[in-house]
C-alpha cells in the first residue's frame, strides 16, 4: 500500500461530489472544493466520475477514492456498478476504487463475487473499497478480499433502512471492527467533529465526510429548519 494511502490513517477524507441536479455540479467547482478541503486539513478526497477526478488531481496531490454513480434499468446498484465504470476510473488512476458491496445483483444479474474477481483479474494491483450497508455484507466483503470495508450504504438499502451508523454509539461499526481483518473506512451520517473523533477511537482506519462539508444546499437547510 503506497505512502499516500498509509497517510490516511486517523485522518479525514472529504467527499467532493455534486450530481447533475445539484447547484455545484461542475468538475471545475469540485476541483476547487477539493483544494478548499486540503487547505482545511483533509488528507484525502472521495470523488465521482473520471472528469471530476482529473480536475481534482490537477488541484491537489491527495489520495482519491474514485467512484462512478450510474443507474441501470433492472438493478438498484449505482456506485461503480459494472466494469465499464471501473475502466473509466482506471483512465485517471485513483488510489482506491469504491464499489457497491451490498447483496443486490449488478446489471446483467452479476453477483458481487463475480464482479470482484473480474476486477482483480483485470487490475490486480488496484486497491478496492467495499461500500456496505450491513454487518453481514461487511464480513462477506472482507472475506472476498476488499482492501477497505466502508459503512457507506448503512441506512440506504432495504436491508438496512432502519439502521444508522451512529445509532447506539456506532454499534454497527463496533461489530464490524470485531469481525473483519481489513481496514474500515467510516462513512455515512458522520456530520460533526465529535462523531469523527469517536469513529476513529472505535477503530476506523479513517473517515469520510461529505454533505456536512460540501453540499451547501443541505447545510443551509439545516439552519433554516432550525428557524
Amino acid at each position: 500500500m503506497n505512502e499516500k494511502v498509509e497517510a490516511l490513517k486517523g485522518k479525514l477524507i472529504v467527499s467532493c461530489q455534486a450530481l447533475e441536479n445539484e447547484p455545484l455540479h461542475s468538475s471545475f467547482i469540485m476541483g476547487r472544493m477539493a483544494l478548499a478541503a486540503k487547505e482545511g486539513g483533509a488528507m484525502g478526497i472521495r470523488a465521482n466520475t473520471k472528469e471530476d477526478i482529473k480536475e481534482i488531481q490537477a488541484n491537489v496531490d491527495l489520495p482519491i477514492i474514485g467512484i462512478v454513480k450510474r443507474n441501470y434499468e433492472g438493478s438498484s446498484v449505482y456506485i461503480t456498478p459494472t466494469m465499464k465504470e471501473v475502466d473509466e476510473l482506471m483512465e485517471v488512476g485513483p488510489e482506491i476504487i469504491a464499489v457497491d458491496a451490498t447483496g443486490a445483483l449488478r446489471p446483467g444479474n452479476v453477483t458481487l463475487d463475480d464482479f470482484f474477481y473480474s476486477i482483480k483479474e483485470k487490475y490486480p494491483n488496484q486497491l478496492l473499497m467495499a461500500d456496505c450497508s450491513t454487518i453481514d455484507e461487511a464480513v462477506h466483503a472482507d472475506e472476498l478480499g476488499f482492501d477497505f470495508i466502508g459503512t457507506t450504504m448503512v441506512g440506504y438499502t432495504d436491508q438496512s433502512k432502519n439502521d444508522k451508523i451512529e445509532a447506539n454509539d456506532f454499534e454497527i461499526l463496533r461489530v464490524i471492527h470485531s469481525k473483519v481483518k481489513n481496514r474500515i473506512i467510516a462513512e455515512g451520517n458522520i456530520n460533526t467533529p465529535e462523531k469523527i473523533k469517536r469513529v476513529i477511537e472505535l477503530g476506523a482506519f479513517c473517515v469520510v465526510v461529505g454533505s456536512a462539508i460540501t453540499r451547501p444546499q443541505l447545510i443551509t437547510k439545516n439552519f433554516v429548519d432550525a428557524l
